[in-house]
């Protein structure tokens, strides 16, 4: 990058550049539409904020017509129109989480860009999906021009390779084919699901290792070179994805690969902490550090495991923060506090006198990462043990006050998002421990896992 400002980059952005680690406006046509005010009037409730966001963002570029997926980040971040497979996964799941035919008409819609784009990649016909595509113009940093929306002329999807987001990771292969699988349950549509089935054989012939620790390797990155790593986080995708291609087509096949993700997941458990790992570089070591926290809430939701819930303990014991403005590099105004869960333990010790990148800031140790903190709120609820609902509320709440008050001002395509709508990817700049950060963008993914979290819709449970 020059010297200006870079992009927040995804915690799946590595990949596209052949690196790897071990874990990991509104259309009234869509029929979902919300009248937001300039004065701060606008939907009453904090959901209702959220899906406002994913509707902007979803419609960002009308000109580029109506095959399109969600841009990830606001403009602000540095990432333009781009728009993770990952992300829209979870905006797809979000849309049906609201249960409304609005919602289920805009999940229609990026159920089939994400069709589009398996069926019309520019050099694959293998039923993968990229890591990240382009939904809209732009002038990238070096001053050349990016032309087009997700669908090219040529009818090819835009893939992002000015990032280098062109690699294929399981986990996010994963995670289409689940919103996909949803997708063909709720509407009954063929097409969804053999779109899903297509992902399930890509990850099975490219993922599948005999190596000593099993599982399911992480893709391929962007030369199409497998990648060495084995990640608990995508192998805990893989038990929901297989689990419920079992049960919409009734083929034991998926059972015998579900049983093989579960079975690496379980062998990643820690008893004596009582938490997972991240998973293992070579297929034979335990990768021990650092710990992630979807590897602790992410697992519960998938699993449903009585015997392994005590990782949603050790989340809130191990990675919980505060962030208020008196903290080194706190971003937060002054005034403000916000609770939650980091990343990782390694962000817990991040370096607060160096720049996470470059040409990025330095971190706060306790800085919030509220999609984490969604995924926690949503598996407390789940667990319903004493005292999990109250702290539920509580975790809710703190990202219901980062919607209200945090990332005020960014756009999305050049346009001003309605007021108060969107939550940020992070309270103030967050070191993951695994090489990039997390930053105060409103983010697609974010404001999906909240609002799952907040309907209660477990999106990993077969």
């Amino acid at each position: 990058m020059t010297g200006r400002q870079g992009p927040a980059l995804s915690r799946r952005s590595l990949i596209g550049a052949g690196l790897g680690i071990g874990a990991a406006g509104l259309t009234a046509a869509s029929g979902q539409a919300f009248a937001v005010g300039s004065t701060g009037s606008g939907p009453a409730s904090s959901p209702a904020r959220g899906h406002a966001f994913l509707a902007a963002a979803m419609d960002a570029y009308p000109d580029h017509g109506d095959l399109r997926l969600t841009q990830s980040y606001t403009d602000q971040a540095g990432l333009f129109s781009t728009a993770f497979t990952y992300d829209n996964a979870l905006a797809l799941l979000a849309h049906l989480a609201a249960r409304t035919p609005a919602g289920l008409a805009r999940a229609e819609a990026l159920g089939d860009a994400l069709l589009h784009a398996q069926r019309h990649d520019p050099s694959h016909d293998d039923g993968r999906l990229r890591q990240a595509y382009n939904v809209g113009p732009y002038t990238f940093y070096d001053g050349s021009l990016q032309p087009d929306g997700f669908v090219r002329p040529d009818g090819t999807a835009n893939v992002g390779t000015q990032f280098g987001f062109t690699g294929t990771a399981v986990g996010d292969m994963a995670w289409a084919g689940i919103a996909l699988g949803a997708l063909a349950r709720r509407t009954r549509a063929r097409r969804f699901l053999d779109g899903a089935v297509r992902i399930g054989e890509w990850i099975e012939r490219t993922g599948r290792t005999d190596e000593p620790l099993g599982g399911y390797k992480f893709g391929v990155d962007g030369a199409n070179q497998k990648l060495p790593f084995t990640s608990t986080e995508h192998n805990t995708d893989l038990v929901c994805l297989f689990g419920r291609l079992a049960r919409l087509t009734g083929d034991r096949v998926w059972l015998e690969r579900r049983g093989r993700a579960e079975a690496f997941v379980r062998r990643m458990w820690e008893p004596s902490g009582g938490f997972f790992y991240t998973g293992t570089n070579d297929g034979v070591t335990v990768n021990k550090s650092p710990i992630p926290e979807d590897t602790q809430t992410w697992t519960h939701l998938a699993l449903d495991s009585r015997r392994h819930s005590r990782s949603l303990d050790w989340a809130v014991a191990g990675l919980s923060v505060l962030d208020h403005s008196g903290r080194t590099n706190s971003t937060v105004p002054d005034g403000q506090s916000y609770t939650g869960v980091t990343f990782s333990s390694a962000s817990l010790l991040a370096n607060e006198d160096a720049p996470i990148a470059d040409g990025q800031p330095r971190p706060d140790r306790n800085g919030v990462w509220f999609e984490g903190t969604a995924h926690l709120a949503l598996a407390l609820h789940d667990r319903a043990a004493r005292g999990d609902g109250a702290r539920a509320r509580r975790l809710l709440a703190s990202i219901e006050r980062a919607q209200e008050l945090l990332g005020d001002g960014q756009t999305v395509g050049g346009k001003a998002l309605p007021e108060r709508c969107g939550v940020v990817s992070a309270s103030s700049p967050l070191d993951t421990g695994f090489g990039f950060g997390y930053y105060p963008y409103r983010h697609t993914g974010a404001t999906a896992w909240y609002l799952m979290a907040a309907a209660r819709f477990n999106p990993l449970r077969a």
